[in-house]
């Protein structure tokens, strides 16, 4: 699963979920709110908060699908 500094990040940008509702790793982040300009917002979040750049193919849509999705990418980031 994901830290959460990881989390805090994700949620500041999903407009729809409550603040109460667990996050699953599965969720659709769309259903939530995420659009194409909350995923940009996200992306320069993520990038200054794990200092890492999404490079060309991680910058598709399906990446940004669900928070398990995401997180596998940026974990992959991280360790390179």
């Amino acid at each position: 699963m994901w830290d959460a500094q990881f989390e805090e990040i994700l949620r500041k940008n999903l407009p729809y979920l409550p603040s109460g509702q667990a996050l699953q790793e599965n969720d659709d982040l769309r259903d939530l709110g995420l659009d194409s300009m909350g995923t940009v917002s996200l992306m320069a979040d993520l990038e200054d908060a794990y200092k890492i750049r999404f490079v060309d193919d991680m910058m598709r849509m399906e990446n940004f699908a669900t928070p398990g999705v995401l997180w596998s990418g940026i974990a992959s980031l991280v360790s390179a």
